[in-house]
């Protein structure tokens, strides 16, 4: 997630945006392993329909935040539109939101009976942290932080039932069962604290370990899960990522596409070497990508347009498999 957090970050990231379309060559249309880019959905940037994250359902609709707005939408292949939640807003508008200065709905977990959560920061101690929606309820704070925090990414681990939640302002990984609760900081340090802007963003659990960008450093991170269930040292596995923000495991492979927000890109990263190429520019429809999600061939791409003056939408792309390295 990237939103513009202060006026000077925004100059500054608008300045980037602007050197890289002066400096950097004509780009491509779609490049392997994508092709075939259309945009399925636009969104109205002016009533907060900045969509920030996104799960794919098992029938194959999409479940969307809508970041100011405060909403989840659920969005068929069609491009069909369905309100399914939204979260209360708090009466200062959220004015004392760390970093941003008005509240925002981040990352989204779905389980397999169709509970959604969702990540909230709001500058408000009674509203920020993990809110739960049971299909067909009203939505219900279940695991609280405190109003300095802004959680972000988030996945939760099968096999232990925990959700591992990315605080982007504070630099914690925390961890807290998805029944709710108090969480705990499983991981903090360097590795995880924001240089500028936003530190740890997008999140994953994959093949016993946690894996997180941090969006200021440029890098992706794969933090092991030890057998106790704590945190191991954080390994870099790939560098060099203007502000990488959220991801996606290619099949059962270590490769990942991710979400380039400043740079307008979506990269393909390799961790095995810490490599990557691009494969989707704003050419092919990007208005400042924020998150990704890949189902069988089809890759779907969600733009928030945050720094952009552009419309915010939804990209879908063919993207090739053969290279998904088991």
């Amino acid at each position: 997630m990237h939103v513009p957090i202060a006026r000077s970050l925004v100059s500054a990231a608008i300045a980037g945006v602007a050197a890289l379309s002066l400096t950097a060559q004509p780009a491509a249309a779609a490049t392997f392993p994508a092709s075939h880019p259309r945009v399925l959905v636009e969104y109205d940037r002016e009533a907060g329909q900045q969509p920030e994250n996104v799960v794919v359902t098992p029938d194959g609709k999409l479940n969307v935040v809508l970041s100011r707005a405060a909403q989840i939408q659920e969005v068929a292949p069609g491009g069909h539109r369905r309100l399914l939640a939204s979260l209360p807003q708090p009466a200062d508008g959220g004015v004392n939101t760390p970093a941003l200065g008005f509240n925002l709905a981040t990352g989204l977990v779905r389980t397999d009976d169709g509970t959604l959560y969702v990540g909230y920061a709001t500058g408000d101690d009674t509203l920020t942290g993990i809110w739960r929606i049971r299909p067909g309820g009203k939505p219900q704070r279940v695991i609280p932080l405190s109003a300095s925090s802004l959680p972000n990414g988030m996945a939760l681990d099968e096999r232990t039932g925990r959700l591992f939640i990315a605080d982007s302002t504070r630099g914690i990984i925390w961890r807290a069962p998805i029944t709710g609760g108090t969480p705990t900081a499983w991981a903090s340090g360097a590795a995880y604290e924001p240089t500028s802007q936003l530190g740890v963003n997008g999140l994953k659990v994959h093949k016993g370990a946690v894996w997180v960008s941090n969006s200021a450093q440029g890098v992706l991170l794969r933090v092991p899960i030890k057998p106790d269930g704590s945190a191991a040292p954080a390994q870099p596995r790939a560098t060099g990522l203007p502000f990488l923000d959220d991801f996606e495991f290619v099949g059962h492979s270590d490769d990942v596409v991710g979400a380039l927000n400043i740079a307008n890109e979506v990269a393909l990263i390799h961790p095995e070497d810490g490599s990557h190429s691009i494969t989707l520019t704003g050419e092919d429809g990007l208005r400042g990508p924020t998150s990704v999600a890949l189902r069988g061939t089809r890759l779907y791409v969600l733009s928030a347009a945050f720094v952009l003056d552009a419309k915010p939408n939804i990209l879908t792309t063919h993207f090739h498999r053969g290279h998904d390295r088991a």
